[in-house]
């Protein structure tokens, strides 16, 4: 009889689905935000899916009903930003608690139909049952030009790794509720992705994923799928003024933050450097590092001291 083994001596989440998962019949499959379909002749079929449970990724005694609805969609919606596409059908799967009411659900429905409503897709079904946590899982169905796609796998040596807007945010807020501190707990509470700027980004860049586990994972995902290396340099790390307060009240490294925190659902991109003044949006663009080749490593440039670019959030841990 073998031995049984944690997930966190495993490696983590990512280790865990990379042990049980197979190749299929998909055009891309386990390995980006989203699964690619085949779908029309011009189009592809993007299918996510992500599930946020009560006293993990939320908590009914710090977050409104909408917000947590809001919460949970955009998250969703981040995944098919991620891939350069827009978001067409979306099914809900929730458990509920005895505790839950009717004007709780009213309002955690409508956060979900206002993300819907704004974005343009349709909330076309779901599940709904009776647990010991409350859950939220929503499966979310959306499309792409094939000439638009992006993927993480699609990094090239020279390119320039950027992000969107400023990162950190959603842990320092996270952080704040947790010793019950004052400050802008908004990120955390109800984030919001960058859907609109990602159809313009993916018309110029070569890979994207979305933030949902820190900077420092994303680069290695992407350097993983697209077989590079990277350098990131930690005073270019985009990190708000409010994320340093906060940081500061809690005695942190607002740059750990961003590295490890997660949630924040900003872009992260790889693009030749010549091609960056093409990108248009209205949101602050900031360039972090460079790709470089394989052999060199995932290094994180700390004021010219060289250090392996680890971390990132891991569930199991």
């Amino acid at each position: 009889m073998g031995v049984n083994m944690d997930i966190s001596e495993l490696g983590g989440e990512f280790a865990l689905i990379e042990r049980l998962t197979r190749a299929g019949g998909a055009v891309v499959g386990v390995g980006d935000d989203a699964a690619v379909l085949e779908y029309t002749g011009d189009k592809y079929l993007l299918v996510t899916t992500d599930m946020l449970c009560d006293g993990d990724h939320f908590r009914r005694d710090w977050s409104a009903p909408e917000d947590i609805g809001v919460k949970a969609m955009e998250s969703n919606v981040s995944d098919i930003a991620a891939m350069g596409g827009l978001p067409t059908y979306a099914l809900v799967s929730i458990s509920l608690t005895d505790d839950v009411t009717v004007e709780f659900m009213d309002g955690f429905y409508k956060g979900l139909y206002s993300v819907a409503d704004e974005y343009g897709f349709s909330v076309v079904g779901g599940d709904t049952t009776h647990s010991n946590t409350m859950a939220v899982s929503i499966a979310l169905l959306g499309e792409v030009e094939k000439d638009m796609m992006s993927l993480r796998s699609d990094a090239m040596v020279g390119d320039l790794i950027c992000v969107t807007g400023d990162l950190g945010k959603s842990k320092a807020g996270l952080e704040l509720m947790l010793v019950g501190l004052g400050g802008d707990t908004s990120a955390h509470t109800r984030p919001r992705c960058r859907l609109r700027e990602a159809r313009e980004i993916t018309r110029h860049c070569n890979a994207m994923i979305d933030v949902s586990d820190g900077l420092a994972s994303e680069v290695n995902h992407i350097c993983r799928m697209s077989g590079v290396g990277a350098v990131v340099h930690r005073d270019r790390i985009p990190v708000s003024e409010p994320t340093r307060e906060s940081a500061m009240k809690l005695d942190a490294d607002p740059i750990g933050y961003a590295l490890n925190g997660g949630e924040d659902y900003e872009l992260v991109f790889t693009i030749a450097e010549g091609d960056l003044p093409k990108i248009k949006v209205g949101c602050p663009i900031t360039v972090v590092g460079e790709i470089v080749e394989k052999s060199e490593g995932t290094i994180l440039d700390d004021s010219g001291v060289l250090k392996p670019l680890e971390g990132g959030y891991n569930h199991f841990q």
